[in-house]
């Protein structure tokens, strides 16, 4: 096996400084893809990526989409007897509002020791910018590299990636790869570098109660007219037992039964329970029976009410019954749960147990399927090898509660795995004021990715 030269890594170090420069340059840039106004913003960070690209020696240009244009770059005279691989990111940020919660600008990167608090540091400008530091090392060095890699940044991931999906159909046989490499994930800790191998789908679901064709007054017709609010309050309580299992038919079939490896994987992540519940302010947890909080928070299905809006809600009191009551839902799904199926079943489960009283109304969401490799295979292994390397601890494997749909449209038009080393830290703040990264993850990221080439094409 080909393994990362010296002076590589020697480059890194040599540059570390230059490339802390280079980071905050382009945290600088509002690059918000969620607001129009910011649009300017958005084709400056992506021209800046693709400048920044060439500097790195990679050929790089800007395609354009349908919405906002991704930035496609490739290691310069490429053999096709190598394996090629792609590297995702995305340009686009998270609006940094509430502003007043921040301590410092959120365009303004702030140092403060070893971390950097600035809005889209840590989600992904500066997990996706370690991965071209790391090429440009190899490049700029002269040593030859012993795969292909691409990169593929895009500027729409913060808000559904709706321009990827027509471009991936588009240039499928350009973006061929054996896999792709994601970083947009986090790991436990710096002693605990991690692959992300499973990630959670969703489906999302509002229902909707109707009952009197009015608010009416409680006093004149409480106690022969029935209650939306309480109808629904009284259904969805139905849906869980004191086990924290879901009630729903058949809901559980298709959940793939974590292995005893994954489990003792699992268990390697340090998890301190009063540290956690004081972090998210509750006195205690809550979750499925049988499986420990990691576990129920990535490898199990969830149930969830995101909001639930009925009757009078103004100052004081008023005295009605409610002539309708909503509730927002999402399910998270591990694998092998279909969206489509689930949904079925959910609907008509609530169909079975909504009384005649009200109206029920049902309206799906856009959601997405789970997603996972296997965590034994060679490409895997090869990542949590190179992962040792750049952070100098053993690589855990852990799934992600979390869901990226790309990732599931990756698998279908390029027809390849997609493995995640993500090097946020639980406490970067992502999607919250005060985002941060920390430099030290940084520069293990660059090592990280220095050694994952020869790993990866290595692995057969």
């Amino acid at each position: 096996m080909k393994t990362t030269p010296a002076v590589v890594l020697d480059y890194l170090k040599k540059h570390e400084e230059r490339f802390i420069e280079e980071l905050f340059a382009l945290t600088r840039i509002p690059s918000i893809s969620a607001q129009s106004d910011h649009a300017g913003d958005m084709k400056q960070c992506a021209e800046w990526l693709v400048e920044r690209c060439r500097k790195a020696g990679l050929a790089a240009e800007l395609r354009a989409t349908s919405g906002y244009p991704v930035v496609l770059a490739k290691t310069p005279n490429q053999d096709p007897g190598k394996p090629t691989f792609l590297v995702y990111g995305h340009y686009d940020v998270q609006p940094p509002d509430p502003l007043e919660l921040w301590t410092s600008p959120p365009f303004e990167p702030r140092r403060v020791g070893r971390n950097v608090y600035a809005r889209g540091i840590s989600d992904n400008k500066g997990q996706h910018l370690a991965h071209i530091n790391a090429v440009e090392a190899w490049l700029k060095t002269g040593q030859e590299l012993p795969c292909n890699v691409n990169f593929l940044i895009e500027g729409e991931e913060e808000v559904g990636s709706k321009s990827l999906y027509g471009f991936l159909a588009e240039n499928a046989r350009e973006l061929a790869c054996k896999a792709l490499v994601v970083s947009d994930t986090e790991i436990p800790s710096m002693k605990h570098p991690a692959l992300c191998y499973s990630l959670r789908g969703m489906a999302p679901l509002e229902i909707r109660l109707e009952g009197p064709d009015r608010d009416l007054h409680s006093g004149l017709y409480g106690g022969a007219v029935d209650n939306p609010a309480m109808v629904l309050c009284q259904m969805l309580g139905s849906l869980r037992d004191k086990k924290g299992r879901f009630t729903i038919p058949g809901y559980y079939d298709d959940v793939v039964k974590l292995s005893a490896y994954e489990r003792k994987q699992m268990a390697k992540v340090p998890f301190n329970e009063a540290k956690f519940k004081k972090s998210i302010g509750v006195g205690a947890l809550f979750g499925e029976h049988g499986y420990t909080p990691d576990e129920q928070r990535a490898a199990r299905p969830t149930f969830e009410i995101n909001g639930l809006t009925s009757g009078y809600q103004g100052e004081g009191g008023k005295t009605i019954i409610p002539s309708w009551a909503s509730a927002k839902l999402t399910m998270r799904l591990v694998p092998d749960q279909d969206p489509k199926k689930i949904l079925a079943l959910v609907k008509k489960h609530l169909k079975a147990i909504c009384p005649p009283t009200v109206k029920l109304t049902m309206t799906e969401g856009q959601g997405g399927g789970p997603y996972m490799v296997d965590p034994t295979g060679p490409l895997a292994q090869a990542c949590m090898r190179a992962a040792k390397s750049g952070f100098g601890h053993e690589c855990v494997l852990v799934r992600g509660g979390g869901s990226i749909p790309i990732i599931a449209a990756f698998k279908k038009y390029l027809k390849a795995d997609s493995y995640m080393l993500g090097f946020a830290l639980p406490d970067d703040n992502v999607h919250s004021p005060d985002e941060k990264f920390s430099l030290d993850a940084y520069m293990a990221g660059m090592k990280m990715a220095a050694h994952l080439w020869p790993e990866l094409a290595a692995a057969k």
